[in-house]
């Protein structure tokens, strides 16, 4: 163990919660207000001066401005405010734009980087803050949705029969059947012919609420509902070993999840599944044959964007939420809009510009001088590829988000564009061919992104693996419980460094921290699927004594870096052994 001081990590992140939400029309509910007191109670919310989403709600003809929003956009307020507080805004959304924003919030990952899943549990949190914000607004916004979504979502929550499959009757002998089992009348509604039977607490007033609403208003939409819930209700088949077929209920999400695929392809997403193969790959390039040649993931990608691209020109398509409401943003001015989007940018929720373009500050980041400097040689000289490799920019930092974690959690979109930027540099400094000014018209960045992504991979993920696993080896501890963790630590890291995926032993490298806690922290960063340098690095090798947060990393950007990991990993048996 060190007996010498070494810089203090500060661990933890300050809480946040939503602020209570009073609904401007509706009815409150006891169990839902019970449960914001109690989580606000848990996390106060410091004073704080008038937030961005407080100008917004004040902005004078808000019904007429939010329909024109890009269910982005709104999507990003809901992420940073909370869905709660941007009850009002929900209210004032077209069904188009839920319909997007719900492709984007309604699905969840249970491990970043893998296939997301539908999350009712979410649905019902949305429902319930759509119906505190308008009973009437909730019922019409579910009518215009998606019969099989609404399905998914209340089926989880809630069984539907038909009335008279559950009402009691009388037989010709005089007795009293039922045709199904009791139901406890405190968890039953019945609403427009049909029984609604809970199958928990969550969520249920809310639920029963706006299919009244529903069945009064929409009677139509009510019944296919209706429908669909009763067939998602029915009782698995029997288990005959001759078949394997998906229930109702998961062939619904299934549908669901490929519909939704399909949409993002067009808005020019990328699949988890894609993005996980492509960062994979780019891994083992081999620098010695030269620059790289595209890879077939990318190019089917952007073939596939050009063909749609060019349809929806063709078809006149707009897929802008403006003409949903024509009627109520007619009178509203375009600045009305743009000065709201540029209040969120001075909020911090929205990005000012894409990073790493020309805006940017070269002083602020000196070492992306030669990505700088080529994109603003092909924005002189070659403004189409200047617009290609934007693009390109774009498609990378969404293979990011999709494909690959940072700390064992999902990068922020601003986080995944500072990564593939940092990654280009890199990627341009080791670039196997002489540089010119002109490279980046020649070679597209993808192909620039995937030496950087090798460079990193064997030179910082797979080098630190190694050098700890020989590090290990040699460590010598009197504890008998440390001295098993380590053995454990070389056993587990040494698989899986075989397997070319030694992010997979970070539960493993935790006994690090009880030799040398910055150490770890350290080595956490760098042995990751994106590594990073952590301050703990340049702290060690400085011997500096400066407060360190947890959060305080560089992404790897040049070799200089590359060579303070080599520097740290010399340094670490020392670290280690105190």
């Amino acid at each position: 163990m060190r007996n010498e001081p070494f810089p203090l990590i500060v661990w933890g992140e300050p809480f946040t919660s939503s602020r209570l939400f009073v609904a401007r029309e509706g009815r409150y509910y006891r169990r839902s207000m019970a449960k914001r007191v109690r989580r606000a109670r848990r996390h106060p919310r410091k004073p704080s001066p008038t937030s961005a989403l407080e100008r917004i709600l004040e902005a004078p003809h808000l019904e007429r401005i939010v329909p024109q929003l890009q269910p982005e956009v709104l999507h990003r307020v809901i992420q940073h405010y909370g869905l709660e507080d941007c009850g009002p805004l929900v209210a004032l959304a077209t069904p188009g734009q839920l319909a997007r924003v719900f492709d984007l919030d309604l699905w969840r990952a249970a491990v970043p980087g893998r296939d997301e899943q539908f999350d009712a549990g979410r649905f019902g949190n949305w429902l319930e803050v759509m119906v505190e914000a308008g009973v009437s607004g909730a019922a019409a916004a579910l009518a215009a949705m998606d019969v099989d979504l609404v399905a998914a979502g209340l089926s989880p929550h809630v069984r539907v029969f038909v009335y008279a499959a559950v009402t009691p009757y009388t037989t010709l002998d005089g007795e009293l059947a039922s045709p199904a089992p009791a139901i406890d009348d405190q968890l039953r509604s019945d609403i427009g012919g049909y029984a609604v039977v809970a199958k928990g607490t969550d969520f249920w007033e809310p639920i029963t609420t706006v299919l009244t609403a529903l069945a009064d208003a929409h009677g139509t939409a009510f019944d296919r509902i209706m429908r669909k819930c009763c067939r998602l209700s029915n009782s698995r088949p029997e288990v005959d070993g001759l078949v394997d077929l998906l229930t109702a209920d998961a062939q619904t999400v299934f549908d669901l999840a490929v519909d939704r695929e399909t949409r993002r392809d067009e808005q020019g997403y990328v699949t988890p599944a894609q993005a996980r193969a492509f960062l994979q790959a780019s891994r083992r390039l081999d620098l010695r044959q030269g620059p790289p040649a595209r890879d077939s993931i990318t190019d089917a990608y952007f073939r596939d964007l050009a063909a749609r691209t060019a349809s929806q020109q063709d078809d006149g398509a707009d897929e802008s939420p403006r003409g949903e409401r024509a009627d109520m943003s007619r009178d509203c001015p375009p600045e009305a809009v743009d000065a709201i989007v540029d209040l969120l940018r001075d909020a911090g929720v929205m990005p000012r510009t894409p990073r790493a373009l020309l805006e940017g500050s070269r002083t602020t980041a000196p070492r992306l001088l030669r990505i700088r400097t080529q994109l603003q040689f092909v924005h002189d000289h070659a403004p189409e590829r200047y617009a290609t490799r934007t693009a390109e920019l774009a498609y990378l930092s969404n293979v990011i988000v999709a494909g690959s974690t940072i700390q064992s959690r999902a990068l922020t979109a601003d986080e995944a564009s500072n990564a593939v930027v940092a990654v280009c540099n890199l990627g341009l400094e080791n670039w196997p061919a002489p540089l010119s000014d002109d490279t980046l018209i020649r070679h597209d960045l993808v192909s620039v992104f995937r030496v950087g992504w090798t460079v990193l991979y064997e030179n910082v993920c797979m080098y630190a693996a190694e050098q700890l696993i020989s590090v290990v080896t040699s460590l010598d501890c009197a504890d008998s419980s440390v001295h098993d963790d380590l053995g454990q630590l070389r056993a587990t890291l040494t698989k899986y460094w075989r397997a070319g995926t030694p992010w997979e032993a970070r539960d493993a490298i935790e006994v690090i921290a009880v030799l040398d806690l910055p150490s770890w922290t350290a080595l956490l960063a760098l042995i990751d699927q994106l590594p990073t340098l952590h301050a703990a690095v340049d702290a060690l090798l400085t011997q500096s004594m400066r407060q360190i947060d947890v959060s305080s990393f560089e992404f790897i950007s040049e070799n200089a870096q590359i060579q303070h990991v080599r520097e740290f990993m010399q340094l670490l048996p020392g670290l280690l052994r105190g």
